[in-house]
């Protein structure tokens, strides 16, 4: 065996072993607290909706446990298993151009991929999701959804994946430059048009109505300086009745978005605390630092993709006899860097975690926290969210502080501010 193939075998054998040992810890740590509400929220949270946490919690962990496994055999067999082998020949002997024979490889690999993970999404939301009351959906619909959004990706990711080939293709040894860029304005120009262009083909938006909550936020958007094209209640409980809030957009084109079934349960006084938390994200321009910090590192992804796509061992080291292409190069690449990219979860975790108590902050500021503690228990307990996550396993993979550092935060604040 290959040193590169022993390597890669180490790091994906330890990601898998690593995450199976963090959901163990997980679902003991839940398991253990589930009869107990945790002090913070004995006052707040019924014990009821405490144990159904709880048990939606570890009904999750075990759907996340059977995807791991599915996950890493699905890249063996994908790259030392001979599966993106198998693909390209056979694309190969079409007799077409090389460029439109990568295309079809990727476009086939891509919706393999997803038929492989059909059957646990299936389960995911008319199992899980059903059995705990949040699935809203049919199957009509999700069936709807998902040939609507692999349209979407072959009508966006295919011209995308000819130019990314193309420039392979043509371009000098300094391609991934100029694929980067290519990427970047891709990204950019989605983010731009997310908000008019393709999130109404999979929702209904609503101008918010004029009241008491219009008023308020009008309100709060004048004392915070910010524009936006609007605030919208978007039709979510058609599929689920989980709640949310969010931006969209950049520029001029920045829009609102409230889920209804967060309308419904929430006083005004609480979404106007969610919508400065959401704005405390634009004030501290962390959606800047993060399409900073995206940009650089595809830029160095797209670099290591330059190299890697001109060293031999790349291919016969991890491809299982794939014969080089650029087409193989994309594809390993996407499939070999994350066994070892996850590594880096808890730094990023640990990065939105900051920008979430920055956020919190300036809610705090603009709306009081009182306001804002009400809206997150009422989000932790409509959620099913747990209350008592293992706090290691938290820092691998939550991008939210657990509930009660969160709301402990807030409360200090406003202790030393008064």
């Amino acid at each position: 065996m290959h040193s590169i193939t022993l390597i890669f075998l180490t790091a994906l054998a330890a990601g898998l072993l690593l995450q199976l040992w963090l959901y163990r810890r997980h679902a003991r740590h839940v398991a253990i607290h589930r009869e107990h509400v945790p002090d913070a929220f004995a006052e707040r949270v019924p014990l009821e909706d405490h144990r159904k946490a709880a048990d939606y919690t570890l009904a999750k962990i075990h759907l996340e446990n059977l995807d791991l496994l599915l996950g890493t055999g699905v890249v063996l067999a994908w790259t030392l298993g001979g599966g993106l082998a198998w693909v390209l020949r056979i694309w190969s002997e079409a007799g077409l151009v090389p460029l439109w024979t990568d295309a079809l490889a990727i476009l086939t690999v891509m919706l393999v991929s997803v038929l492989i993970d059909l059957p646990l999404s299936l389960w995911r939301t008319f199992r899980l999701e059903q059995r705990f009351g949040f699935n809203r959906t049919t199957l009509f619909g999700f069936l709807k959804d998902l040939l609507l959004a692999l349209s979407l990706g072959l009508l966006l990711g295919g011209p995308l994946a000819l130019a990314l080939l193309w420039l392979m293709e043509q371009a000098d040894d300094g391609w991934w430059l100029y694929a980067w860029g290519l990427w970047m304005a891709f990204t950019l120009l989605v983010i731009w048009g997310y908000p008019t262009l393709i999130a109404p083909l999979f929702n209904r938006f609503t101008p918010l109505r004029d009241g008491e909550l219009r008023t308020r936020i009008e309100a709060l958007l004048a004392r915070c300086g910010f524009s936006a094209r609007g605030v919208f209640v978007m039709d979510g409980s058609r599929r689920s009745a989980h709640g949310n809030a969010y931006f969209t957009g950049f520029g001029r084109h920045k829009r609102i978005v409230f889920f209804d079934t967060l309308v419904e349960r929430l006083a005004a006084d609480e979404l106007e605390a969610v919508l400065a938390h959401e704005l405390g994200h634009y004030k501290h321009h962390h959606v800047q630092k993060g399409l900073a910090i995206s940009a650089a590192m595809t830029l160095m992804g797209f670099a290591l993709l330059g190299w890697l796509a001109r060293q031999p061992w790349f291919y016969q080291d991890l491809g299982g006899g794939v014969q080089a292409s650029d087409a193989a190069a994309l594809l390993l690449f996407l499939l070999v860097i994350p066994v070892f990219t996850q590594f880096l979860s808890p730094l990023e975790a640990w990065l939105m975690r900051r920008h979430e108590y920055q956020a919190d902050a300036f809610a705090i500021a603009q709306s009081g926290g009182q306001a804002l503690i009400r809206a997150l228990v009422k989000l932790y307990r409509d959620n099913a969210g747990t209350l008592t996550p293992d706090p290691l396993f938290s820092a691998f993979h939550d991008s939210h502080p657990p509930a009660s550092l969160r709301i402990g935060h807030i409360e200090g604040r406003l202790k030393g501010a008064s």
